[in-house]
C-alpha cells in the first residue's frame, strides 16, 4: 500500500549536521535570517500540507486524469481546491524575491520543503514546479514592465506559467523550432505554431497562464542561434482587467501519458497570439537555459521525493506482510509466518532503496546550498567556485538521481510481489509517474553529453579536479573503511577521463558512446564521498551517553552503499572504455537483419 512519512530526522541530519546550513546561510546576507528554527518550521509545515491536502488526491488524480472540455482543460477533482489552499497559505512565495512579494527562502530550504510535495502528489506539483522555472527565467531576463505585470502574479500563485519548447519535429534539438514570431504594433509580436508536451499548458487552477515560448523572428538565422523567447499570456491584460477572450491559443489535446496523469501535459496551438520579447532577439535559448537548469535541479528533488515514497511504501509492506519462515528459524513464532522484512533478499531491496534515497538527499541539498552561495555570497571568488560546483553537478543530479529513483520505485513493486502490480496498492503509480524523470529536461544521454562536452573536457578537467581534490582532502583527514575505496575510485575516474578525452579528440562520437557510463562513475564518486562524510560525522556522535539510533543506521547504510552499490562504478568505467567499437560493428542496414 502507498505510505509516506516525512523523513524529518534525515532531513535535519543533512541540513543541520552534515551541511551545517545555518552557518553557511549566515555568511549570505540575503539569507542570514533563515536560522535552524525557521528552516525546520518551514519544512515541517509544508510536509503537513502535503500529507493532509495532496496525498488523498494522488491516486484519484491518477485515475481521473485531465480532459479537454469546452472552455479549456479540467484537472482532476480536488486539484483546484488544493491549489487555492496552497496559495492562501503563501507557499508559492516561498523561494521568491522579497522585492516581488516573496518570502526569500534559500534554495536549500526550498528543496527540502518541496521534497514532500513530490512524495505525496507529483502530478499536482507539476503545475507549481513548472511555474518555478518560469519565475527564474523572468527574474533574470524579463523587463521591469513584464515583471510588474506578470512576474508578481506568478510569485503570488495567482497565475501559473509554462515553458513551451518542444514541437512535433524537435525535442532536445531546439535548432529545429519552427514557431514563428512576426513583429506587430506597439513592440508586440504575433506568435504562431504548434507545441507539444507542455506541462500545465492549460488548466482550471488559476485565472491566467503565462507561457514562455521559443519562436523565430522572420530574419532569424537557422539553428539555435536564431531562437528568441517570448512571453505569451493565455489572457491579455486590458484597462478593465483580464480579457474574456483567449489570446489566440488553445490546448488541442491532453497527452494520454503513462504517468503523471494529474498533470495537464498539453499539445498547444498558437495562432497569431500576442506576445512580448523576453531579453534580446536570437538569445532565447540562452535565456531559457535559466529555466531549464532550474528544472533539472527540480527533477533531482522530484526523484528524491518519489523515491522516498516508494521506499516508505515498501518498508511498511515488508513489516506487515507475513510469508514463510526465515531461513535461520522463526523470528515471530507467535505468528503463522514471519514478516518478509526478515528475509535476506527483501532486506537487500530495502537497503538498496534506503541508500539511494539518502544519497539523493545529500546530493540535492548540497547542490542547492551551492546554488545559494553562487547567488548570494558577497565574495566573488566564492561565487565562482560555487558556480563551478553547480555546473558540474547539475547534470549528475538530474540523470544519476532519476535513474536511481526509478530503480527504487521498481524495487517497491518487487517487495510487494503480485500486490505491487495491482493498481489499488499504489506503488505501480510511482513507477509510471517516475519514468518521465529520465526523459524530460534532457534525457540521461543529453545530461551525459552536457557533463562531458561542456563541463569536463573544455576546461581540461579543472572542475572535475576540484571534485577529486575534495575527496582526497577528506581521505587525508579520515582513515576509515571508506578511504581507500574512494582514493582508488578517484584514480579510476582520472584515468577514464583521460581515455575519453583522447578518444573524443579522434572521434566526437566517443562522448556519446561513453557518456552515460561516465556520468554514473561521477555520480557514485560524489555520493560515496557524501556517505563517507556522513558516516564520519555519525561515528563521532556515537560516543554520546544516549546516541541517536539514526547515527548507527547512517553508518550501516554507508557501509551497504560501499559494499553493494558503489562497485557498479568500476563496471561502468570498464564499459565506458569500450567506446565506439562494439557500437559501430553493424551498419545501419545490418541492424535490421
Amino acid at each position: 500500500m502507498f505510505r509516506y512519512e516525512p523523513p524529518l530526522r534525515d532531513i535535519h541530519f543533512v541540513i543541520h549536521e552534515l551541511l551545517d546550513a545555518e552557518s553557511a546561510l549566515r555568511d549570505l546576507p540575503e539569507y542570514a535570517a533563515w536560522d535552524r528554527a525557521t528552516v525546520d518550521q518551514t519544512v515541517e509545515a509544508l510536509s503537513r500540507f502535503a500529507q493532509r491536502i495532496l496525498q488523498p488526491l494522488n491516486a484519484s488524480g491518477d485515475r481521473e486524469g485531465c480532459r479537454v472540455e469546452e472552455g479549456g482543460v479540467s484537472t482532476p477533482s480536488g486539484f483546484a481546491q488544493a491549489y487555492r489552499h496552497f496559495v492562501e497559505a503563501g507557499w508559492p512565495r516561498l523561494a521568491c524575491a522579497e522585492q516581488l512579494g516573496g518570502q526569500g527562502a534559500p534554495a536549500v530550504v526550498f528543496s527540502a520543503a518541496t521534497e514532500s510535495l513530490y512524495s505525496t502528489n507529483p502530478g499536482w506539483t507539476m503545475y507549481f514546479g513548472t511555474a518555478r522555472g518560469a519565475y527564474e527565467c523572468l527574474l533574470a531576463h524579463g523587463s521591469p514592465e513584464q515583471n510588474d505585470l506578470y512576474l508578481t502574479k506568478i510569485v503570488s500563485g495567482q497565475w501559473t506559467a509554462t515553458m513551451c519548447l518542444t514541437e512535433p519535429q524537435c525535442g532536445s534539438d531546439l535548432g529545429l523550432v519552427r514557431t514563428r514570431a512576426v513583429p506587430a504594433e506597439d513592440g508586440r509580436y504575433r506568435i504562431s505554431g504548434a507545441k507539444i508536451f507542455i506541462s500545465g499548458g492549460d488548466h482550471d487552477l488559476t485565472e491566467n497562464i503565462v507561457h514562455l515560448v521559443l519562436a523565430r523572428l522572420p530574419d532569424a538565422p537557422a539553428g539555435v542561434g536564431g531562437i528568441s523567447l517570448f512571453l505569451v499570456p493565455k489572457y491579455l491584460i486590458g484597462q478593465q482587467g483580464l480579457s474574456l477572450e483567449c489570446n489566440g491559443m488553445s490546448a488541442v489535446a491532453v497527452e494520454d501519458k503513462m504517468g503523471l496523469r494529474g498533470s495537464a501535459t498539453c499539445a498547444m496551438n498558437f495562432e497569431g497570439s500576442v506576445g512580448w520579447l523576453v531579453g534580446k532577439p536570437n538569445e532565447g535559448l540562452r535565456n531559457m537555459f535559466v529555466m531549464i537548469n532550474s528544472s533539472r535541479v527540480g527533477v533531482g528533488v522530484q526523484s528524491l521525493g518519489m523515491g522516498q515514497a516508494a521506499y516508505d511504501s515498501a518498508l511498511g509492506y515488508a513489516r506487515d506482510r507475513l510469508q514463510m519462515r526465515a531461513a535461520g528459524g522463526a523470528h515471530r513464532p507467535d505468528l503463522p509466518a514471519d514478516p518478509i522484512i526478515v528475509h535476506a533478499d527483501v532486506r537487500r531491496m530495502l537497503l538498496t532503496q534506503k541508500a539511494h534515497v539518502e544519497a539523493s538527499r545529500m546530493l540535492v541539498y548540497w547542490l542547492s546550498l551551492e546554488l545559494d552561495r553562487e547567488h548570494a555570497h558577497p565574495d566573488a571568488a566564492v561565487r565562482q567556485v560555487a558556480g563551478d560546483w553547480v555546473a558540474l553537478l547539475t547534470p549528475v543530479a538530474k540523470a544519476f538521481l532519476s535513474e536511481n529513483a526509478y530503480a527504487v520505485a521498481n524495487l517497491a513493486i518487487q517487495v510487494h510481489g503480485g500486490h505491487g502490480y495491482i493498481r489499488d496498492n499504489g506503488v505501480e503509480q510511482i513507477v509510471r509517474d517516475l519514468r518521465v524523470a529520465q526523459i524530460y529536461e534532457g534525457t540521461t544521454g543529453v545530461q551525459a553529453r552536457d557533463l562531458l562536452s561542456r563541463k569536463v573536457l573544455p576546461d581540461g578537467g579543472a572542475r572535475l579536479r576540484r571534485l577529486l581534490d575534495m575527496v582526497h582532502e577528506h581521505a587525508r583527514s579520515a582513515d576509515d573503511e571508506f578511504t581507500e575505496v574512494l582514493v582508488r575510485l578517484c584514480a579510476e575516474l582520472e584515468q577514464l577521463t583521460a581515455h575519453v578525452a583522447e578518444a573524443a579528440a579522434r572521434d566526437a562520437d566517443a562522448v556519446g558512446a561513453s557518456g552515460c557510463d561516465y556520468l554514473r562513475v561521477v555520480g557514485h564518486l560524489v555520493c560515496g564521498h557524501l556517505f563517507a562524510r556522513a558516516a564520519r560525522l555519525a561515528r563521532s556522535k556515537l560516543s554520546q551517553a544516549s546516541p541517536d539510533p539514526h547515527y548507527a543506521a547512517k553508518i550501516a547504510t554507508a557501509r551497504f552503499y560501499f559494499e553493494r552499490l558503489l562497485p557498479e562504478a568500476w563496471s561502468c568505467a570498464q564499459t565506458a572504455r569500450s567506446g565506439l567499437s562494439s557500437l559501430s560493428t553493424l551498419s545501419e542496414r545490418e541492424l535490421f537483419i
